[in-house]
């Protein structure tokens, strides 16, 4: 939902890195309180926030994509999962 949500605002995608981190940081005390899990861990957190990171990035990828499809179809067509290409 992150990257949906930043694409569909048309904001640019590095914007989703200080998302992912807060994120990691959400699932980390998700952990921590459900699960009885240890809260400070520094690799935990890393590979938290890289997997919010990835998710991110592909769903504003996809979202991105479709989004200028639909909205200029007089200018682009769809060309892959992540991609568009000009119509010649």
């Amino acid at each position: 939902m992150t990257g949906q949500a930043m694409s569909s605002t048309w904001r640019p995608m590095w914007q989703i890195v200080p998302y992912s981190l807060l994120l990691g940081l959400v699932i980390r005390f998700l952990i921590f309180a459900l699960f009885d899990g240890v809260l400070l861990t520094g690799i935990g957190y890393f590979f938290d926030s890289l997997s919010m990171l990835i998710i991110s990035a592909l769903s504003y990828k996809v979202t991105r994509a479709r989004m200028m499809v639909v909205q200029y179809p007089w200018l682009y067509q769809r060309s892959g999962l992540f991609s568009w290409r000009e119509i010649s």
